[in-house]
C-alpha cells in the first residue's frame, strides 16, 4: 500500500482534508478522521494515514475507492425525532435507527448533536458536517428548550436555584432555566432551558431535586421550533430564511455554502413487477408524488360456511 507522507499545515495552503470531507457531506468530522486513520482515504493517488493534511480543489481525494464527490448546498433539516430510536447510523445492540427511519430520497444526513433513545422532539439534520460541528458546540450559547414530565413535587424557588448552575457527579452544568406549568397528578409538567447539551443533562440535574424524568421532549434548539411537526416528519428549513436565522458569524465559522448546486438525491428504485403478479393502480397524493405500487390481488377471505369472512369476529352463541 503505498502511504502518502504527512504534511503540516505551513506545507500547503488549504484546508484540512477532514474538514473538506465533512462539508462535503461524507460524514462528520470526527468519522472522516477515524476513516483516514483506518486507510480508507487517498489523495492523489496515495492512501493517507493521518488527518494531519491540507488540501485544495485540485486535489482528488478518494474514499472507499470512490471520488469525493462535488459539495453540495447547505441544507438544514427539522425532524420530529420519537422515542425508540437512537441517533446513530448503525446500534451494536441493533436498536431501530434514526437515520433507517428517514425517508431514502433525503442527501447524507448529520445530526446536530443526539437526543436519547427516550427523549423525542426537535433534532436538527444537516449534510453539511461543518454546520453540524459548529451548531452543537457549547460556544455557539444556543438555547435547547424541553418539555419534562416528572415525577415529584417541586416548587418553583427551587428551581430558580438552578439558574446558577450546579454539580453533580463532579460534573458541572452551566446554568439551567426551568419554569413550574402545572401539577398533573402524581407528575409536574416543566419548560427547561439549556446552553450546553452535555449527556442526559435535563435529566440528572431534575434528579437533584427529586424529580425523576418520565417524558423529555424538545421543543426549540436556537431560533428553530418543533411547532406543529407531526411525529416521525422531517421538513427541510428553506435557504432564503436560513442564513438569517443562522447569523453571519455562525455561517463563516462553519463554511456554510448556500450558492452551491442542489443536488437531488431519488428514492431507490422499486423492485420490478414479476409477469404473473397483477398491477394495482394507486392515485397519487396531494403533492403530486406518484404513489404506485404493485400489489399482488388476493381472493376476499372466506369463513367456513362460505360467505365473506366478517370484519370483527361473531360474538359466541
Amino acid at each position: 500500500m503505498l502511504l502518502m507522507p504527512e504534511k503540516t499545515t505551513d506545507d500547503k495552503q488549504g484546508e484540512r482534508i477532514a474538514k473538506v470531507m465533512a462539508r462535503a457531506g461524507l460524514a462528520s468530522r470526527r468519522q472522516a478522521e477515524a476513516w483516514i486513520t483506518a486507510g480508507r482515504v487517498a489523495v492523489n493517488g496515495a492512501v493517507i494515514s493521518s488527518p494531519a493534511l491540507n488540501v485544495t480543489t485540485s486535489d482528488r481525494i478518494v474514499v472507499d475507492g470512490q471520488p469525493l464527490r462535488a459539495r453540495e448546498r447547505t441544507r438544514l433539516f427539522r425532524y420530529h425525532k420519537p422515542r425508540g430510536l437512537v441517533t446513530t447510523n448503525a446500534d451494536p445492540e441493533g436498536r431501530p435507527t434514526i437515520f433507517g427511519a428517514l425517508p431514502k430520497d433525503l442527501p447524507r444526513l448529520i445530526s446536530v448533536g443526539r437526543l436519547d433513545i427516550n427523549t423525542e422532539g426537535l433534532l436538527l439534520l444537516t449534510n453539511d458536517g461543518g454546520l453540524a460541528r459548529v451548531l452543537e458546540l457549547p460556544a455557539t450559547g444556543w438555547l435547547r428548550r424541553y418539555r419534562v414530565r416528572a415525577l415529584g413535587r417541586v416548587m418553583q424557588p427551587a428551581l430558580d436555584k438552578l439558574r446558577a448552575g450546579i454539580t453533580v457527579e463532579g460534573v458541572r452544568y452551566g446554568p439551567v432555566e426551568a419554569t413550574l406549568d402545572r401539577e398533573q397528578g402524581a407528575n409536574v409538567w416543566l419548560t427547561v432551558g439549556i446552553r450546553e447539551g452535555k449527556n442526559r443533562e435535563v435529566r440528572k440535574v431534575l434528579e437533584t431535586l427529586d424529580l425523576k424524568v418520565n417524558r423529555l421532549i424538545r421543543v426549540a434548539f436556537g431560533p428553530f421550533e418543533l411547532g406543529e411537526l407531526d411525529e416521525g416528519a422531517v421538513e427541510e428549513i428553506k435557504s432564503e430564511g436560513l442564513r438569517a436565522e443562522l447569523g453571519e458569524a455562525i455561517v463563516s465559522k462553519a463554511g456554510a455554502d448556500f450558492d452551491a448546486p442542489l443536488i437531488v438525491h431519488d428514492a431507490p428504485p422499486r423492485r420490478p413487477r414479476p409477469v404473473d403478479e397483477p398491477f394495482v393502480s394507486v392515485p397519487e397524493d396531494e403533492d403530486g408524488k406518484s404513489t404506485q405500487g404493485h400489489k399482488p390481488k388476493r381472493p376476499p377471505r372466506r369463513d367456513r360456511r362460505g360467505g365473506p369472512r366478517p370484519k370483527y369476529p361473531r360474538p359466541r352463541e
